[in-house]
C-alpha cells in the first residue's frame, strides 16, 4: 500500500526560503569558481610535471637483479610482480595467497521510495503531494525502518539483520617485482579481481548457524529446526538464510573476490634502493604509477595525460554545474514574486532558469579564458581574440543586414 503525505508552502514561506536560498547561491556560484580556476591550474601543472618527468625517464632494464647506478633516477620498468602473503577473513576464516581480498557485503532490507508532485496556488501558495512505497531489496548498509514516513511502515515493514558486518578489504603488504619490492601505493593500483570460490570449515558454519539462531529470536522471529542449515555456500558468495530459495527481510549475502598473486606490470617510479617512490616535479606535482599489463613508457605517459585530460573536463563539468545551481538560486525570488499568478510564475521561473543557465556557461568560460591566460598567456591570448573577432563579427553583421533593410525601397500598392 502506497502512503500519501501532503504539505503545504504559503507564499511568504516559500519567498522567505528563496531569500535565504540567495546565500547558498552566492556560496555554490563562489565554490564553482574556484573549482574552475583551481582545476585549470592543476591541469596545466599536472601536464608540466608529465612533460618534465617523461624527459628524464631512464629504463630500468633487467628487474632480476638490483641496479645501484639507476638510485635516485625515474624509471620505467615492465615485469613480473608475486606475493606470498596469505590474506585471511577474520569472520568467514577463508585465506587465501593473493594481493588482495575483498568481501562484500549486502542486506536484505524493506526500503523507502518517494516520488512528489507539486502544484502552484492561486495566491502563490504551493501544494506538495508525497507518495512513499515500500519494497525489499539487497542493499549494501542496513535500513532504518524507523524513519519511515508510514507509520504503519514502521511496524510492518520492520527492518532487522541476521548478522551486522561491514565490508572487508585485506592487502599483501609484501610483493616483489623481480629483485624490487613494490611499494603501498603502487599495489593497490594491482587490478584483475576475479570471484573467490570459498569452502567455510565445520567449525566456522556451526558457530555461524548458533549465532544466526540467536539472531532470530532475538528479533522475535520463528527459529529454525536444530538441524536446519542456515549458511549457504555456492562459489564466491555465502548467503545468510533460514530460506535460501526466497530471499527474507534480514538475510546477508556475502560475496569474495581476489587479485591473483602474480602478474604482469609496467611502473614508473624513482628508484629508492630496493623500491619505488614518486618523482617530484619543479613545481610541486608528483608523478608516479602503476599500470596493470605490459605497457611502454610512451603509452604509460600518454595514459597519464589522457587520465589528466578527464578528470579536468569532470570537474569543468561539476564547477559549471555548481555556478549554474548556485545563479538559479540567486534569482529564484524572481519566479516566487511572480507565482501569485500560477501561471505568470511558471512562465518567469522558466525565464530565470533560461537565464541562469545561459548566464552560468557564459561565467564558467570566462573563468576558464581567464584561467588559460594566467597559466598559458598566449593560449589564453589567443581563445580571447577569437572569442572578441566572432562576437565582433556577429555584431557588423547585425548592423549591415539592418543598413540593407534600411535602404530597401518601400513596396507599394
Amino acid at each position: 500500500m502506497a502512503y500519501t503525505e501532503t504539505s503545504s508552502k504559503s507564499w511568504f514561506d516559500r519567498l522567505g526560503n528563496a531569500f535565504r536560498g540567495i546565500g547558498v547561491g552566492i556560496f555554490l556560484l563562489i565554490a564553482g569558481t574556484i573549482l574552475l580556476w583551481w582545476n585549470e591550474g592543476d591541469f596545466v601543472n599536472t601536464g608540466d610535471a608529465l612533460r618534465e618527468a617523461q624527459a628524464v625517464t631512464q629504463e630500468l632494464g633487467d628487474i632480476s637483479k638490483l641496479d645501484p647506478s639507476k638510485k635516485g633516477k625515474l624509471v620505467h620498468a615492465t615485469g613480473q610482480f608475486e606475493t606470498k602473503d596469505m590474506l585471511g577473513d577474520p569472520i568467514f576464516g577463508v585465506s587465501v595467497n593473493a594481493i588482495r581480498l575483498e568481501r562484500s557485503v549486502q542486506f536484505y532490507q524493506w526500503i523507502e521510495r518517494s516520488k512528489s508532485t507539486k502544484r502552484q496556488k492561486l495566491g502563490g501558495g504551493e501544494e506538495t503531494v508525497t507518495t512513499y512505497t515500500y519494497e525489499a531489496a539487497w542493499r549494501s548498509n542496513p535500513v532504518n525502518s524507523s524513519t519511515f514516513k508510514d507509520p504503519k511502515a514502521q511496524t510492518e515493514n520492520r527492518n532487522f539483520v541476521l548478522a551486522n558486518m561491514d565490508s572487508f578489504t585485506a592487502q599483501a603488504t609484501n610483493v616483489t617485482f623481480g629483485a624490487y619490492r613494490l611499494p603501498g601505493f603502487m599495489i593497490s593500483s594491482i587490478g584483475g579481481a576475479i570471484p573467490l570460490n570459498v569452502t567455510l570449515s565445520k567449525e566456522i558454519l556451526a558457530k555461524l548457524n548458533k549465532n544466526l539462531a540467536v539472531a532470530l529470536k532475538d528479533a522475535g522471529r520463528p527459529a529454525p529446526g536444530a538441524e536446519t542449515q542456515m549458511v549457504h555456500v555456492s562459489g564466491n558468495t555465502v548467503l545468510l538464510s533460514a530460506s535460501p530459495t526466497m530471499p527474507q527481510i534480514g538475510d546477508v549475502r556475502v560475496t569474495f573476490k581476489e587479485s591473483p598473486p602474480a602478474g604482469t606490470v609496467s611502473i614508473l617510479g624513482t628508484l629508492i634502493d630496493n623500491t619505488f617512490g614518486s618523482y617530484s616535479a619543479s613545481n610541486g606535482k608528483t608523478v608516479g604509477t602503476l599500470f596493470n599489463g605490459a605497457h611502454s613508457l610512451e603509452n604509460m605517459y600518454a595514459g597519464e595525460h589522457s587520465s589528466n585530460a578527464m578528470w579536468t573536463w569532470i570537474l569543468r563539468a561539476v564547477g559549471t554545474l555548481l555556478i549554474v545551481l548556485g545563479l538559479s538560486a540567486i534569482v529564484a525570488p524572481l519566479g516566487v514574486l511572480a507565482s501569485v499568478i500560477p501561471l505568470l510564475g511558471s512562465i518567469v521561473g522558466a525565464g530565470t532558469g533560461i537565464v541562469a543557465l545561459l548566464l552560468g556557461l557564459a561565467w564558467s568560460l570566462v573563468i576558464i579564458s581567464i584561467a588559460w591566460l594566467r597559466f598559458r598567456p598566449l593560449i589564453g591570448g589567443a581563445m580571447l581574440a577569437v572569442a572578441v573577432i566572432l562576437i565582433a563579427l556577429l555584431y557588423f553583421k547585425g548592423r549591415s543586414r539592418k543598413a540593407v533593410a534600411a535602404q530597401a525601397p518601400a513596396v507599394t500598392n
